[in-house]
């Protein structure tokens, strides 16, 4: 059995059922299930993919970047997502280190062809929309497949993805998922979510990350549920697919979650199909869960990272939401704990480093055996993320490891900083990072971002926080902007904002 199967098995059982609704055209179970073996089968003839080979895709959210994930999986091959929003550079840079035989992409996004035929004229190119210079269109592809095009010897234990994570520094790693991760972070999904076959998801977060991909989309089809997909995320077509298309589940991050309860139809918009949302990728504002609890849609947490596909801890559509800012439980399928600075588990209430083992978690870092080292110990996967757990095993995310501050010796989270500013009803978004001091080692500065219209002053945000925070967590400077740094899902990347302070104070000086 591969992954792939559940897919025919949905077919056999409902083949008219809708799988994949998307820009007004709809793919049933059986359709989806027939592009996936042609396409599987034209990979394996007309291009040599078997088991192993990686596949890679630079593309906006569409139909057949599913059908890719399960025709890898079928062939026991892998697939390789492309964020669109990275430079050439970065995305030649994962082509080369994931040694891909195979790029599928779409016209919108071919700016790296030029470049990529110079350094790797061996990648096939097939074009999703149009006939690539050198390569042929998807369609002709998957017309030239046949019946079959199964390896024997696939099964849950092949590899599946190769995810490459942001990074907080150097390159970016490549974290490998198994077919079984995505089964079982899909059964988790299920049980998060009380899925079953009934539901209709709405995906709006993009597929080259795992929460666009197995949050909810992969669970989903799995299952036998319709998926209506979104090429990208705005709150316009968000909102109205809500109105018009009555999804009853989605996922939405925060930065999505202020944007559609910030639009002018937030408040006339029917959300009574919604039975939840789920939201995670960085910790959440409790005003943006309030926005949704107060239109009587239950807001569910899920914590996880690239490495554990992602699902790993969560809180249960019909469990306890009453503890406020709790990420949830461990998940059924999975363990997770805190631990200290020497491994050993922490006390309740301490904090510490996150950890994660089960079936879920990622096999390797690509090519990367040092890196894959540090962050796996006797299974158990270090997230690097600082929480902590209660004596009933409920968690809550403080910050990442690498984020945390150390001024004269006290331990400062930016997330418990950024909280509070983001308290103050003129404040829209701001990031806290640590800026060096000769006397302090670190001092907390914060980047504020003002609502619009607002004459906020640092004076005045220094005065709200005097109430809140000790007095060596209150930042020593507060820079207004207009934006922040950040990843494609919205969150925002502190090493960057380091950066940037660090260019910004350097030319002050020179000046």
């Amino acid at each position: 059995m591969d992954l792939c199967s559940l897919i025919e098995r949905n077919a056999a059982f409902s083949p008219d059922k809708t799988a994949i609704a998307f820009e007004g055209e709809k793919l049933s179970y059986a359709a989806f299930a027939a592009r996936i073996e042609r396409t599987a089968n034209a990979l394996k003839k007309e291009l040599g993919v078997g088991r192993g080979d990686r596949v890679a895709i630079l593309s906006l959210n569409r139909p057949d970047y599913l059908v890719l994930l399960y025709a890898c999986a079928r062939l026991g091959a892998i697939l390789v997502p492309l964020n669109w929003r990275l430079a050439v550079a970065e995305q030649l840079f994962i082509l080369t280190d994931a040694g891909a035989k195979v790029l599928v992409l779409e016209q919108a996004l071919d700016g790296l062809l030029p470049e990529l035929e110079r350094t790797s004229p061996g990648i096939a190119i097939i074009g999703l929309d149009f006939t690539p210079p050198r390569g042929n269109t998807f369609e002709i592809l998957v017309a030239s497949g046949e019946a079959g095009g199964r390896n024997p010897h696939t099964d849950l234990s092949c590899p599946l993805l190769i995810v490459y994570t942001s990074g907080t520094t150097g390159r970016p790693k490549g974290a490998v998922l198994r077919q079984e991760a995505l089964f079982w972070n899909g059964v988790m999904s299920q049980h998060m979510h009380n899925m079953t076959s009934d539901d209709h998801v709405l995906t709006v977060l993009p597929f080259f990350h795992v929460g666009g991909l197995n949050i909810q989309t992969t669970p989903a089809l799995q299952l036998g549920a319709t998926v209506t997909v979104h090429a990208r995320f705005t709150a316009d077509t968000a909102l109205a697919a809500i109105a018009r298309d009555r999804p009853t589940l989605t996922v939405m991050v925060p930065a999505i979650i202020q944007a559609v309860s910030d639009h002018p139809a937030w408040m006339t918009t029917d959300l009574s199909s919604l039975k939840a949302v789920a939201t995670g990728s960085t910790i959440v504002p409790p005003h943006l869960i309030d926005r949704f609890v107060a239109r009587g849609v239950p807001v569910l947490q899920v914590y996880g990272s690239t490495e554990t596909c992602p699902i790993a801890v969560y809180t249960r559509l019909g469990g306890d939401l009453s503890r406020a800012g709790s990420t949830g439980l461990a998940g059924l399928c999975c363990e997770a704990k805190v631990i200290d600075q020497a491994g050993a588990k922490a006390s309740p209430g301490t904090p510490g480093e996150i950890a994660v083992r089960g079936p879920n978690v990622f096999f390797e870092y690509w090519g990367n055996e040092g890196a894959t080292r540090d962050a796996l110990h006797d299974g158990w996967y270090r997230t690097g993320d600082i929480g902590l757990c209660d004596a009933d095993g409920y968690f809550w995310v403080r910050d990442r490891k690498k984020n945390m501050i150390i001024s004269g010796g006290e331990n400062i989270y930016p997330a418990e900083v950024e909280r509070v500013l983001l308290e103050h009803p003129d404040v829209s978004e701001c990031a806290v990072i640590g800026r060096p001091d000769p006397r302090w080692d670190e001092v907390p500065v914060a980047y504020v971002i003002r609502r619009s219209g607002c004459l906020l002053e640092a004076n005045q945000l220094i005065a709200h926080m005097q109430a809140q925070l000790a007095r060596y967590k209150i930042p020593r400077d507060i820079i207004f902007v207009s934006d922040l740094p950040r990843t494609a899902l919205g969150k925002v990347q502190h090493f960057l904002l380091k950066q940037l302070d660090a260019r910004s104070r350097a030319q002050g000086e020179a000046s």
